[in-house]
């Protein structure tokens, strides 16, 4: 049975309760991966930043003239 046919066949209360479970599920390992990197040490320098945004590629738009 694939996955969507199973989801669309649970109560909409339950989907609902199901959405809400994963999307809080995410929220809290969002925060609490934040704060794992502050006590790990992991947090990016200034330096780190800098140099992040200087190896990013550089946009620049060029106007197109009539003919």
């Amino acid at each position: 049975m694939p996955v969507w046919q199973w989801y669309k066949g649970i109560a909409p209360k339950t989907r609902l309760m199901l959405g809400l479970g994963v999307m809080a599920y995410a929220g809290v390992g969002l925060y609490l991966s934040d704060k794992a990197e502050e006590k790990l040490g992991w947090v990016a320098t200034e330096k780190d930043k800098e140099e992040l945004r200087n190896s990013l590629p550089k946009i620049i738009p060029i106007e197109k003239r009539d003919r």
